[in-house]
């Protein structure tokens, strides 16, 4: 019995599979961030972006006070939210992503 290598396409399989995950674990980041984020008329919260570029992702946030309504954390949300929101979605978050490119990586191989 012959055997045949097709490294090449496994390869391939792999690097398609770790983009989709990437992505995946971007969107599930960026939506537990969104629900930290504070709220006054919602425009924070929807200028939250995942992005990924082959075996990294990212996420953002894109307005003028966005940094700064990150990091001052002695400042009050009355209508919700929290300092730090994207910082302490991914520190909880951080199984749950691994655990969503794992997933995804396991049916390439």
């Amino acid at each position: 019995m012959a055997l045949q290598w097709d490294g090449a396409a496994i390869a391939s399989r792999v690097q398609t599979a770790a983009e989709r995950a990437n992505i995946q674990a971007g969107e599930a980041l960026l939506a537990k961030a969104r629900a930290k984020t504070p709220i006054q008329d919602g425009l924070l919260r929807a200028s939250g972006k995942a992005s990924a570029s082959g075996k990294s992702s990212a996420v953002s946030f894109n307005t003028v006070y966005a940094a700064r309504q990150h990091e001052e954390v002695g400042w009050n949300h009355p209508g919700g939210g929290e300092s730090k929101y994207l910082e302490k979605a991914k520190n909880e978050f951080a199984g749950e992503y691994a655990q969503i490119v794992a997933n995804g990586m396991s049916g390439a191989i």
